[in-house]
Parts: C-alpha cells; sequence; structure tokens
C-alpha cells in the first residue's frame, strides 16, 4: 500500500510562468509578513517567473501597495499590483461617459484610480452623482455609507444610478486577527437601500482576465487564502490556484467548498510551491495521499492513515468532494477539522 500511496506529481511551480498572488493572508498580514511568504516568492522569481499581485484591498494605491512588498523583500513596480479598484473603473467606463460625477465611498486607493479614469470625486450624495463606487478603507465612517445609501434610494432599474462596490469581502486578516473586511460595509448600505451593488473583483472574472493580459501570461498560477473570493474567481477565469493555509480559510472550510471553489493545490505554506505535489489514489473506497487515507462509509468519514496533517486534509477533501454530497451529510471526526497550519491570528 505504501508504494501505491506516495506516488508525487509535479511540484506546483512547474512550468509556471508568472505567478499571481493575492496579498492580505499570502504575503502579508497587516503591515508584517507572513512567515515563509516573501522568501518562496523570491525563490519562484530567481527561477525566471514573474510576480504580480491581485488585490481586493481598495484602501491603497498600487503604488503604495508596490512600495511595501518592496519593503518586505519583494522589489515590486505598480503595474505589478492589479486592484479591485482599477476593475471597477472598467465597469464604470462601460457605462458613464469621462467627467462625470462619482460618488467615492473608501480611501485613497479608490479616489486615485477614480481620477485616473477622468471622472469627479464627490464625497456628498448632494451633488448628483451619477454613480456610487464603494470600497474598503479603515476610515469608513457612518458619514460616508449614509451618503450613500442617500444616492441610492432609487433601484436601478426603476432610473437610480450605479452602484458598483470593488469587492464584498465579509473578512480581512490583520496583524491582531481578522477583522471586519468591505462586504460588511456594503452590506450596511444594501439593508438600508435593499439593493444589490455590481461587483468588480473577486470573485469575478475581470480582474483575473486584467492580471493575465497585463502579464501576458501563458502558465499563470494563482495563490490565495479564500475559497469564496480567491479560488472561485479564478476557477470562473480559468487559471489553475493554490490554496495557502496562512489566511482566513481552513480545514473546515476546504471540507466544505462547493464544486466551484475548489483549489488546484492546498498548500499548508508557500514553501509547498516547490514541493512534489502528491498525487491522490483512490483504492476501494479509500482515499489515500502518500501515508494519509481517509474512507467514506456511509454517513461517517473514517481516518484509515493519520499521514502529514496536510496530506491528510488532502484525502478528506477529495473523499468528500468525490461523493458529491453536501459536508453536512456527514459525520466528521475533530481530527479532521484541527487546525495545526500557520494562520495570522496566532
Amino acid at each position: 500500500m505504501a508504494l501505491f500511496s506516495k506516488k508525487t506529481g509535479p511540484a506546483p511551480i512547474e512550468g509556471v510562468d508568472v505567478v499571481l498572488a493575492d496579498l492580505d493572508g499570502v504575503v502579508y498580514a497587516g503591515p508584517g509578513p507572513i512567515p515563509h511568504a516573501v522568501e518562496s516568492l523570491r525563490r519562484a522569481a530567481d527561477g525566471g517567473r514573474r510576480l504580480g499581485y491581485i488585490t481586493n484591498n481598495a484602501s491603497r494605491t498600487d503604488a503604495a501597495v508596490a512600495a511595501h512588498l518592496a519593503e518586505l523583500g519583494l522589489p515590486t513596480r505598480p503595474d505589478e499590483v492589479v486592484t479591485s479598484p482599477q476593475a471597477a473603473m472598467r465597469l464604470l467606463a462601460d457605462r458613464l461617459p469621462a467627467g462625470s460625477t462619482i460618488l467615492v465611498v473608501g480611501g485613497e486607493g479608490l479616489v486615485v484610480e477614480v481620477e485616473k479614469a477622468g471622472f469627479v470625486v464627490t464625497r456628498s450624495a448632494d451633488d448628483d452623482p451619477a454613480a456610487v463606487v464603494q470600497g474598503f478603507a479603515p476610515e469608513v465612517s457612518w458619514v460616508e455609507l449614509a451618503e450613500a445609501a442617500y444616492a441610492l434610494q432609487v433601484p436601478e432599474e426603476d432610473g437610480g444610478i450605479p452602484w458598483i462596490a470593488t469587492n464584498t469581502d465579509w473578512t480581512i486578516p490583520q496583524a491582531r486577527g481578522v477583522a471586519p473586511g468591505n462586504g460588511t460595509l456594503v452590506s450596511a448600505v444594501h439593508t438600508a437601500v435593499g439593493r444589490l451593488a455590481t461587483v468588480a473583483g473577486k470573485p469575478e472574472a475581470p480582474i483575473f482576465h486584467e492580471a493575465v493580459a497585463r502579464f501576458s501570461a501563458k502558465s499563470p498560477l494563482f495563490l490565495g487564502d479564500r475559497l469564496d473570493t480567491d479560488i472561485l474567481g479564478a476557477n470562473r477565469a480559468g487559471v489553475p490556484s493554490a490554496l495557502v493555509l496562512t489566511g482566513i480559510d481552513r480545514p473546515k472550510h476546504v471540507l466544505a467548498a462547493p464544486k466551484d471553489g475548489r483549489p488546484t493545490y492546498i498548500l499548508s505554506d508557500l514553501r509547498e510551491l516547490f514541493e512534489p505535489y502528491p498525487v491522490a489514489r483512490v483504492k476501494g473506497d479509500t482515499v489515500w495521499v502518500r501515508d494519509a487515507a481517509v474512507r467514506i462509509d456511509g454517513p461517517d468519514v473514517r481516518i484509515v492513515s493519520e499521514g502529514a496533517p496536510i496530506d491528510l486534509l488532502r484525502a478528506a477533501a477529495k473523499a468528500i468532494w468525490d461523493t458529491g454530497r453536501q459536508i453536512f451529510g456527514f459525520r466528521v471526526p475533530e481530527r479532521l477539522t484541527a487546525d495545526p497550519f500557520l494562520s495570522p491570528r496566532r
């Protein structure tokens, strides 16, 4: 059985020409780097691969993000950072003429992109804006959310103005833990006005298409820490992905991942980009990943062999996913939802 179970395939990095990485939870948490992330990305670059960054965080400009990455040891140009405000501007440009007044809810990163796109920024609904664009910034207050609500009283289908959200991430990793993200702020406005925003960033495909085109990528790999935005978006765009367990989503989320939110690879941290990736093998009713094995027994998920924690998670995920059944239909041992992996919450 050991010879059968230990087969490996190429490392995830093999054949990749452009590595596209999410930032929060993958490269850094707050101002500090995620352990092993910077060294691993530099190793990828030293191997001749281009590095690009895709972020839903609208609070900073691409230049500010590039400067932060450089401080962490990743020399980066602003045009190597693809932001959700940039994706939002593409949506606005398709709907409104240049020079239109846009009510901005968000920080400098969003304001700069609105102005670069040829629009006029306002913070007041009294200025008769042609659209509202909303993005995350730590300083966003009730006053700004209220101005958005005032401007969005009429649904767009009834003649109201467009409402573009840069992203709807519910949470954002910070050095002190997990904090509310832009999705919570968008939801507050939605609750007030009863209408939905059009989303520009992940998990929608345009931000990925922009990144692939910008880097002329032939064989990209996207690195993310969230299934519902990063991995879902990469799948929608047809880009192979790796979920790295250094950010938001944990083993329990992996086991429950819906079909359209499952990654190509599951990694403990970015060092595993360079390690041969184990091939999951099915033997009878058991899934083996190297020395880890999991079996589905009716409503029960049973551990046959522990192996390494990351291989056990990989085996359990494949075993559950292959059934086509929802996770709530199983009894899952606590060992499979234990979380020995690195997270900024620790």
